[in-house]
């Protein structure tokens, strides 16, 4: 059974779309970027993170008393690196999500996904950790179009301030990569990881952690 770690709708919406069947338990960590720590090995972190609080919780026990198969937890953070390298999480109000999409406009910048993977055991616990990355290119919006899209509310709980599934799409021509990784959740690379933990489990073999 696979267990999400995230109260996030749209990694819940991605999830069921793929066809998994799933448990929710939400996990709250400290999401702050440490100091000259790198996009990728910042949104590695949180996943596994996220992953191993989950392991730790008591929601997590009950649900796997009685199991007969193996728990999988999926841990996931997305963020979005700016064309000048600075690293956006989700903005802390109206003004800073109008500083964010500024930063974002008439450019193209990354969106990067880290997904960690948990399989835990007594002895010789399975994690593995990967990161997925898209290209996404955005036009540059006026300051009233901005202002009425921060209006809706759909730049709050999102890294980089917008939605590419919502109304933000209009101001994006193209992307390079991996759609639903810019939505929150990189299936393919989910379900590959997905894959390769149970084979692993079945074959007896703990994998080493992967870390692009």
């Amino acid at each position: 059974m696979l267990v999400l770690a995230s109260a996030s709708p749209r990694r819940r919406e991605l999830l069921a779309q793929a066809g998994y069947t799933f448990e929710i338990i939400p996990a709250s960590i400290c999401e702050d970027l440490r100091p000259g720590e790198a996009p990728i090995a910042y949104v590695l972190r949180l996943a596994r993170e996220k992953a191993e609080a989950v392991a730790a919780s008591p929601a997590f026990a009950a649900l796997r008393r009685g199991q007969e198969y193996p728990l999988l937890i999926l841990g996931a953070d997305t963020t979005v690196v700016a064309p000048s390298g600075a690293i956006l999480a989700k903005p802390e109000d109206d003004a800073d999500a109008a500083r964010m999409l500024r930063l974002l406009a008439g450019a193209t910048h990354k969106v990067i996904t880290g997904v960690a993977l948990l399989a835990p055991a007594e002895s010789d616990a399975i994690t593995e950790v990967a990161a997925e990355v898209t290209w996404v290119t955005m036009l540059t919006p006026t300051e009233e179009e901005l202002a009425a899209y921060i209006a809706t509310g759909e730049p709050h709980g999102k890294a980089g301030a917008y939605g590419i599934q919502g109304q933000a799409a209009r101001w994006i021509p193209r992307i390079h990569g991996c759609y639903f990784n810019v939505v929150g959740l990189p299936l393919a690379l989910v379900a590959s990881m997905i894959e390769g933990v149970e084979l692993r489990l079945h074959a007896g073999v703990a994998p080493q952690v992967v870390v692009p």
